[in-house]
């Protein structure tokens, strides 16, 4: 008879599970440094919806487009996936998301200008997620070695740029490796307060003369060997692995990528100070790319995994967040009030986010909506690759853009 009932609670017990939906979600490049709270989120929405089986799955940021589409293709996509705001102008684009229904107060929630950064056509694409204002982390021994000071670090774009010469020049290490590969120079202009379309949106204008000698600064610092030869093609990840090495005297990026310095080369990370990125007087904003949450095309239960993007950017996930990767600001009004991010520290995570949560108030996401934006994209980062190689002008490589851009606009 025991073994009757033991066998019936087993048999029970497993039907219960086969019962249970299955829901999946995707992140980009959280593992494994965030294990602990993207396994905390899973147990929690487990907890809250017993009938769910909820399954993380972390994806390289370079993987994370065709991934998605092919799960898209194969109508097996997932409830819920992070993706950036230029992702989700790319893949709204080619039809692989689906747009949400939030009430007032769900909109609410979050700040108005993240919330619209995923909003086009009066469609919501996407529930805002964390942001990080762009730092300057510099290398305080490269520093004494070049003959810089290390608690005097550059202010200016024009004053960080000699200061990477005085680098190179003094130690024979690169001073700092620009965020100019893909379409980053898109933001660069916005930074500097140069129109990259015309004010109906209808129109590119980035071919004038001061767009032009914008692009020819880091053409000319690329020629004569003050940025690495691989800029172009590895961006970030590059930069990052650089600094690590202690290759590297400054490292432009949001401050979450500290915490890889950290983990990376504990050495370098002593050394290392941070500073405030640099504001262009004329622009006065910051380029701050948003992670949001969206609900792909084709999921098989719609309400469930807006359900599941809700829970995973509301008030309380996104400040736990915050406080896991201990440099990340969230886009919920609420989350952003807490005294966590004011507090400051003689580490460099801690002086990240107390200099990154100063710049909040310029950080914007100068992402652009346009038609065509994939083969656009490619447009431009080609012929800015070719200026950068030296078999165009500058000039010629942003006419031709213009004038192709202007073909589709």
């Amino acid at each position: 008879m025991k073994k009757v009932l033991i066998t019936a609670a087993l048999f029970a017990a497993s039907t219960a599970a086969a019962q249970k939906t299955p829901l999946e979600f995707w992140t980009i490049s959280l593992a494994p440094l965030f294990n602990d709270e993207m396994n905390r989120l899973v147990t929690q929405f487990e907890k809250e919806n017993p009938n769910v089986e909820l399954k993380w799955v972390d994806v390289p940021a370079n993987a994370m487009e065709q991934k998605l589409l092919a799960a898209v293709a194969s109508g097996r996509p997932p409830a819920a996936v992070n993706l950036s705001s230029d992702m989700v102008v790319k893949l709204s684009e080619q039809g692989a998301l689906s747009p949400m229904t939030l009430t007032d107060a769900q909109k609410k929630l979050y700040f108005a200008n993240t919330l619209s950064t995923f909003t086009q056509g009066g469609r919501v694409l996407g529930v805002p997620w964390y942001w990080s204002p762009k730092v300057v982390a510099y290398n305080t021994d490269i520093f004494r070695k070049a003959g810089l000071d290390p608690n005097n670090p550059p202010r200016t774009i024009q004053t960080l740029m000699a200061a990477a010469k005085q680098i190179k020049d003094k130690t024979g290490m690169y001073g700092f490796m620009p965020n100019i590969n893909g379409i980053n120079m898109l933001y660069l202009f916005q930074e500097a307060g140069l129109p990259v379309l015309d004010k109906a949106g209808a129109k590119a204008v980035f071919n004038s003369p001061q767009h032009i000698a914008l692009v020819q600064g880091y053409v000319d610092l690329y020629k004569k060997g003050y940025i690495p030869e691989d800029t172009m093609r590895r961006g970030y990840a590059a930069a990052t692995e650089l600094y690590s090495a202690g290759k590297l005297g400054m490292l432009i990026t949001g401050p979450q990528f500290i915490l890889r310095v950290e983990n990376d080369n504990k050495d370098v990370y002593s050394k290392t100070k941070v500073a405030p990125y640099p504001i262009n007087i004329a622009g006065n904003v910051i380029h701050t790319g948003l992670m949001g949450f969206t609900v792909p095309k084709g999921v098989r239960d719609p309400a469930a995994a807006q359900k599941l993007a809700l829970f995973l950017t509301n008030d309380a996930n996104q400040l736990a967040f915050s406080r896991a990767t201990k440099t990340t600001f969230p886009s919920t009004v609420k989350a952003s009030t807490d005294k966590f991010f004011k507090q400051g520290g003689s580490d460099a995570v801690s002086q990240g986010r107390l200099v990154a949560s100063t710049e909040l108030k310029k950080a914007k996401d100068l992402t652009l909506v346009y038609p065509d934006a994939s083969k656009l994209n490619k447009v431009f980062k080609d012929n800015i690759e070719a200026a950068m190689a030296g078999t165009k002008t500058v000039k010629a490589a942003l006419d031709d853009i213009v004038k192709s851009w202007n073909a589709s606009l």
